[in-house]
């Protein structure tokens, strides 16, 4: 399992001592406010096993973000197959969950060019995409600033969240290689 190291963070495999960290991130509201809920510990840990099983199967997943000299545990960024069928799946899928102690802090799209540039020049895919409901406007924004296209008519309902609930509706994303913005000042 890779270790990542940007001028900033240290991206690290999912690791046992992180579930604590982990589980405090999924039970903040603030956090989780795009999801259809916050975690309790034992679905934190089911979350935190399904990443070690990614890993495993694939060869790739989510790491932990680490800020050194800052903290042990900012968050989570990575790569996982979509767990779920839809119009766009099988896929690839980045995502990204930070404690709002890191927040505004460029870490998030530092991260997750590192997850990128990872899946399109180690792992060879020809695709990353990500999703989110539509209100989640900072997500929406690095996703952009990521170099990912959005077109409406690609707009799905999640299949992992309940008929009738206002966070099913989402917005889809997709990214190649040739549309990756790999730094801040890469306009292509």
């Amino acid at each position: 399992m890779p270790t990542i190291a940007t001028p900033r963070l240290l991206l690290r495999p999912f690791s046992a001592r992180d579930l604590d960290d982990f589980a405090a991130l999924n039970a903040d509201p603030h956090v989780r406010e795009f999801f259809p809920g916050v975690l309790e510990r034992t679905e934190s840990d089911e979350g935190a096993k399904m990443y070690f099983d990614h890993w495993e199967r694939h060869g790739f997943g989510r790491w932990t973000v680490e800020v050194p000299g800052v903290t042990s545990f900012a968050g989570v960024v990575g790569l996982m197959h979509t767990p779920f069928v839809a119009h766009f799946t099988p896929a690839v899928e980045i995502g990204w969950r930070f404690a709002r102690a890191y927040w505004g802090r460029g870490y998030a799209i530092e991260a997750a060019r590192a997850a990128c540039a990872h899946g399109f020049d180690t792992l060879g895919l020809s695709e990353i995409v990500a999703f989110t409901v539509p209100s989640n406007l900072r997500s929406r924004q690095l996703m952009t600033r990521l170099g990912m296209t959005y077109s409406p008519d690609e707009d799905f309902d999640n299949p992992r969240v309940p008929e009738g609930h206002p966070l099913r509706a989402h917005v889809l994303y997709r990214l190649t290689p040739a549309s990756f913005l790999r730094s801040p000042g890469d306009t292509r």
